[in-house]
């Protein structure tokens, strides 16, 4: 609950000032900025690869040595990832210099000063780096289930610096050296604040523990996970970060600025979701090592109806609010049309509901499927290229949907099912189609009622918000009425809300 709650509460604050902060970046520094940002960051991601899932193998080795309070083996294990962190960081600092020499040719359609991709490009590598030599013990905080103290400290440390910087582009000369600057100044003092906090809370980890050739051998279950989760890591950035630069390869910077207030808007919403569910994961692995088959299905049921619940809901909004919205906020030139936004709501609600299977999996320790990262991968690249030389965005788009679908809706369950939670999988197929009947009703019904409400949101904001919150009441209404009363685990999750609040 402290997870969920400090979360939630600080991705709303950060969303908000993020929107008000990408408007003054817009009016001020240009979309071909923003489009330089977007696409450096993708760059960027493209060479994070290195990182190869070591995160998450840590995460999910951490899970019993916690629950069982062995000191001992956490501070190894944390080591682990501090040299394994430490060689990728080297890894990627080499790719990045040998990425830069090519620069002129990747941006040769700008038309930004020469020296902007290279300091842009340096200053977010600086603050990536931070995280590989200095910030990676907090993955003990993530599987402690005490995330939430990191996030209090790295989130208010970012809205701070994200006011900073729109302040700075606002009111000072030189407006995008200033955000450079200040992004430097953010990620030290961000990395200074989290070290602090990970040693008061576990002072044990400075304690010395035996060489990387020692841990190395005493921990191959580490390795060979992250042997496993280095190509799901390749499927993660087809899906996430190849978009913006095969959009820039087909179109322009401004293009794909004009792709990222979208993005920016269904992101926060993925955030939100994913602050709600914070902890879950840790949450999950727990009860897997305690081993209660029929919790652990009971458990399942209630996280994918609330889930899907949430997600629909947001999906639902989107539909009907995304265009007034980006209107109001920056003005009906920057809409990029209905087919567009179908496809990125479409892509939205996978992703979002496919985590639900992938949390399973991780707390299974489930990633032997190695064919499925590469499948989706190449599958996502090579119509994304095809399409969206075909049909442009659109076809970019298009791409990468038909790649989720065949992995994250299709196979994904199939591999929990039979391998992990070994329950046939009509459970599921029944499960997920008695949720799109619902959604679909819901979504009919309140379209229908929308059209009959005599508010233009486009007008102002203020109409915007008013039109806002009726449709998002009235989504929450009937989509929550209608599941109520037709899915028990929906029911449930009220039980445990209330009993909670009991204890």
């Amino acid at each position: 609950m402290r997870n969920s709650i400090v979360a939630l509460l600080l991705q709303v604050v950060a969303m908000l000032v993020g929107f008000f902060a990408r408007k003054i970046f817009i009016d001020y520094l240009g979309t071909e900025v923003l489009g330089l940002n977007t696409t450096a960051t993708s760059i960027l991601n493209c060479l994070n690869l290195a990182e190869l899932g070591v995160w998450s193998a840590i995460a999910v080795t951490l899970y019993k040595p916690l629950y069982e309070g062995d000191r001992e083996k956490v501070r190894e294990i944390v080591a682990l990832q501090g040299w394994l962190y430490r060689l990728i960081a080297t890894i990627i600092i080499a790719g990045s210099l040998i990425v830069m020499l090519f620069f002129p040719q990747i941006f040769s359609k700008s038309l930004l000063p020469a020296w902007y991709p290279y300091a842009t490009f340096s200053v977010l590598l600086y603050s990536s780096m931070l995280g590989y030599f200095f910030n990676y013990k907090k993955n003990v905080l993530y599987a402690d289930q005490k995330d939430y103290k990191a996030l209090l400290c790295s989130r208010s440390v970012n809205l701070v610096k994200l006011v900073c910087q729109a302040l700075a582009v606002r009111y000072m000369e030189n407006g995008y050296v200033w955000w450079l600057i200040l992004e430097v100044v953010f990620a030290t003092v961000n990395t200074i604040f989290v070290a602090i906090l990970v040693d008061r809370n576990y002072p044990y980890l400075r304690e010395p523990v035996g060489s990387a050739k020692e841990l190395r051998t005493k921990y191959p279950g580490v390795i060979q996970k992250i042997k496993f989760l280095s190509v799901h890591k390749l499927s993660y950035f087809a899906l996430n970060q190849v978009s913006p630069i095969i959009i820039y390869a087909y179109t322009t910077l401004t293009s794909v600025a004009l792709y990222g207030n979208y993005i920016l808007l269904t992101t926060n919403l993925g955030n939100i979701i994913n602050a709600m569910f914070a902890g879950t994961e840790a949450g999950v692995g727990n009860m897997v090592a305690e081993g209660d088959k029929n919790l652990i299905l009971k458990v399942f049921r209630e996280f994918f109806t609330s889930k899907m619940f949430i997600v629909a809901t947001c999906c639902i909004c989107l539909w009907i609010l995304t265009e007034p919205f980006i209107s109001v906020w920056l003005g009906g030139e920057y809409i990029l049309g209905k087919t567009t936004l179908a496809l990125i709501i479409a892509t939205f609600f996978i992703t979002n509901t496919r985590t639900i299977i992938d949390t399973y999996l991780n707390t299974y320790g489930m990633f032997s499927d190695i064919w499925a990262p590469i499948f989706e991968a190449g599958v996502n690249i090579l119509l994304s290229i095809i399409l969206g030389s075909l049909y442009g965005i659109n076809g970019i788009l298009a791409g990468a949907l038909i790649s989720q679908i065949a992995i994250g809706f299709i196979w994904k369950p199939i591999f929990l099912f039979k391998w992990g939670l070994k329950e046939p999988l009509s459970y599921y197929i029944k499960l997920y189609a008695k949720m799109l009947v619902i959604i679909a009703v819901s979504f009919a019904a309140v379209l229908a009622i929308s059209a009959h409400i005599s508010i233009n949101p486009a007008e102002s904001l203020l109409s915007f918000l008013l039109y806002a919150i009726i449709v998002f009441l009235l989504t929450v209404f009937i989509f929550g009425v209608l599941l109520y009363i037709l899915e028990y685990s929906f029911r449930g999750i009220f039980i445990r809300i209330r009993n909670s609040f009991n204890v």
